[in-house]
C-alpha cells in the first residue's frame, strides 16, 4: 500500500512541476518587452526543478503534450536563432493548444438532457 502511495505521490509531484513549467515559461513568453536572455536564464532554472523530480510516465494525450512542450522548449535552449522569435511563436503556438487539449472536456453541455426520458407517449 505504502508503495502504491509512493508511486501516486510520484505522479502527482511531476504532473505539477510539468503545468508549472508551462505556466512560468507561457508568461515569460507572453511579455510585452521579451528578452531572451531572460528567458534563458528562467527557463533553465525552472528545468532544474523539474530534475529533482522522477520521470513518470504519462499517458492522458493533455499530460503527453505537456511532456512535448518540455522537450521542444529542451531543443530551443539548445540550438536557437539569433532573434529567438520563430520559436517564440511555435512555443507560444504549442501552449495555447495545451491550454485549450485542458479545457476541451470542461466545457460540454449536456444538450437535450430532458429529452433522455422516454416514457412512451
Amino acid at each position: 500500500m505504502s508503495a502504491e502511495l509512493n508511486e501516486k505521490q510520484k505522479r502527482v509531484r511531476y504532473i505539477r512541476l510539468l503545468e508549472k513549467f508551462l505556466t512560468r515559461t507561457l508568461s515569460i513568453l507572453k511579455q510585452e518587452n521579451f528578452e531572451k536572455e531572460m528567458f534563458l536564464k528562467r527557463t533553465n532554472k525552472n528545468l532544474e526543478d523539474l530534475s529533482r523530480v522522477s520521470i513518470v510516465e504519462l499517458y492522458s494525450d493533455y499530460y503527453i503534450r505537456l511532456g512535448e512542450f518540455l522537450s521542444k522548449t529542451k531543443a530551443f535552449l539548445g540550438n536557437s536563432s539569433d532573434s529567438f522569435e520563430e520559436e517564440r511563436a511555435t512555443l507560444l503556438k504549442d501552449a495555447n493548444l495545451i491550454q485549450k487539449e485542458k479545457n476541451k472536456s470542461r466545457y460540454k453541455k449536456d444538450k437535450h438532457k430532458n429529452k433522455s426520458f422516454d416514457d412512451g407517449y
